[in-house]
Formats: C-alpha cells, sequence, structure tokens
C-alpha cells in the first residue's frame, strides 16, 4: 500500500515537529516536506505533490486561506486535500 503523502504547513516550528512526530506513527502516513510559510507551502507542494496539507491559518505573508484558494486553482491537477489546523 501507497503511504498517503503529507506536506505539514505552520509558521511555528514546534507545533510543525508535534504534528509530523504524530503523523509518523502512523505507517500508512509519511511526511514528505514541511513549510513555515505561505509561499514555502506553495513551492513545497509543487515540488512534492503531496495528497494531503495540514495547512495553518494565520502565518506571515499569505494566510492559509490564501494558499487553499492558490492550491485549488493549479493547473497541475489533482489538488491535495485540506485539514486547516490552527491554535488561533
Amino acid at each position: 500500500m501507497t503511504p498517503l503523502r503529507v506536506l505539514v504547513v505552520d509558521d511555528e516550528q514546534l507545533a510543525r515537529d508535534e504534528l509530523c512526530y504524530q503523523l509518523e506513527q502512523l505507517a500508512e502516513v509519511e511526511a514528505v516536506a514541511q513549510a513555515g510559510n505561505g509561499i514555502e507551502a506553495l513551492s513545497a507542494a509543487t515540488r512534492h505533490g503531496p495528497d494531503l496539507v495540514f495547512l495553518d491559518i494565520q502565518m506571515p505573508g499569505l494566510s492559509g486561506f490564501e494558499v487553499a484558494r492558490r492550491l485549488l486553482e493549479r493547473e497541475e491537477p489533482p489538488a491535495p486535500a485540506l485539514v486547516f489546523v490552527t491554535a488561533f
């Protein structure tokens, strides 16, 4: 079985580390990349082609909502599934 490829996006390193740690406990999930802001998230999504993105809402630069909009509007399908994660 091919693992679910996940991108974790949050401007707080500790939050990214904890979520990646939790995801790595699941054999069917592979955290392929992390990003600390919206620009990095778009680049990582293009580079790694994740199936799922865990996306913080409030980040410097592009918000999670803006990142989501851009991911869903990209020309290269399929768009990843999105899960918003936030402490806000």
